[in-house]
């Protein structure tokens, strides 16, 4: 398990580094996020949530049955968090979560 930070997509605000349980996430001279190395990610997705930017994908390995599959977040308004997930041929998958009630999909 570990995540891709899009430098493209990356503003360098940098709360991914602040929210990183394991402090992995630094951000660079050319004010972009990266990941110091990727094998010790231990995929609690916090940053993932975190990316206002949807610069953070998690990928799913085949030891997890993801096959490739890669996971970003967008959210809407602070109310409203889409988890998209996206295969390596291209399809998508989505699951609309509410935030205003954690229980409700």
């Amino acid at each position: 398990m570990s995540i891709r930070i899009d430098r493209q997509r990356c503003i360098g605000c940098g709360k991914c580094a602040e929210i990183c349980p394991g402090n992995l996430i630094v951000i660079d001279e050319d004010k972009k996020a990266f990941i110091r190395d990727p094998r010790d990610c231990w995929g609690c997705a916090a940053c993932v949530k975190e990316c206002k930017f949807s610069a953070i994908r998690y990928f799913l390995g085949a030891e997890i049955g993801g096959n490739g599959t890669t996971m970003y977040v967008e959210k809407e308004n602070d109310e409203i968090m889409y988890w998209y997930f996206e295969k390596p041929s291209g399809e998508k998958e989505m699951i609309v979560q509410n935030l205003k009630d954690n229980t409700t999909y």
